[in-house]
């Protein structure tokens, strides 16, 4: 069964070229987003994730509520092994699939087709796996012969509807999502949404970052509180919505 266990984690990134004589303390609080520090007195450091421990069960649908900048995407990369952690102790049991960038990797000199086999070595699947589900990717996304031309000669929403398609075609065990997924015009979207609440549930894990409310309580069993890459609750869903609005 899936399991997500995060032990004392913290990220700092490092901000070159800024000094600590760019601030008046050595420590400055912002109010939207991680804090920031001078530890040589030279390098000024992020403080995106602070000494998170976290578990997350088989079932769980987590949204991640908080400010702009609290770490709420921080976090959902750590889990999908995109950021490494500065220290402490990150254990997933289960296959990640993570719609944070759906459109990554998209080269416009390449063939809808082309990108169809790319993305899916990209997202683990070997090629003979992705191959059997171009014909259905194909179907979902109704670019017919435009999947034969370059990804330059498409409209914007056609690109999203060709990454959407693919990233949404995967099965994983922990699906990461950060806020919702725009995914072409009217018309595609009640397909799309379709699509995305399957994957939601025969998802095993699922952890969702949005700042709308409707959205978590819909889809969410817990939902998890970060301010300043502090957890500041982690529970009950509305709960923990209502300590967020009041601030406490």
């Amino acid at each position: 069964m899936a399991e997500i266990k995060l032990n004392n984690v913290s990220l700092e990134f490092p901000i070159y070229g800024v000094t600590s004589r760019s601030f008046r303390k050595e420590l400055v609080r912002i109010s939207t987003g991680g804090r920031l520090s001078a530890t040589d007195g030279k390098v000024v450091k992020v403080s995106a994730l602070d000494q998170v421990n976290l578990t997350i069960e088989h079932g769980d649908r987590v949204g991640f509520i908080g400010h702009n900048g609290a770490g709420k995407s921080t976090l959902l990369r750590v889990v999908a092994n995109i950021y490494e952690p500065t220290r402490g102790d990150v254990k997933v049991d289960g296959k990640v699939s993570a719609l944070l960038d759906v459109m990554i990797g998209m080269d416009p000199e390449s063939t809808g087709d082309e990108y169809i086999v790319l993305r899916g070595i990209m997202d683990g699947l070997t090629k003979t796996q992705i191959q059997a589900k171009q014909e259905e990717i194909a179907a979902f996304t109704e670019l017919g012969d435009y999947l034969r031309m370059p990804i330059r000669t498409y409209s914007s929403g056609m690109q999203v509807r060709l990454a959407f398609g693919i990233a949404t075609s995967i099965s994983p065990e922990i699906l990461v999502l950060d806020e919702a997924i725009a995914a072409g015009d009217a018309s595609f979207m009640a397909k799309a949404k379709a699509r995305l609440a399957k994957m939601i549930d025969d998802s095993e894990i699922v952890m969702i970052a949005s700042h709308d409310d409707s959205i978590i309580e819909e889809i969410c069993t817990k939902v998890l509180w970060l301010d300043a890459g502090k957890v500041k609750f982690f529970g009950d869903v509305a709960t923990g919505l209502a300590r967020y609005k009041a601030g406490r």
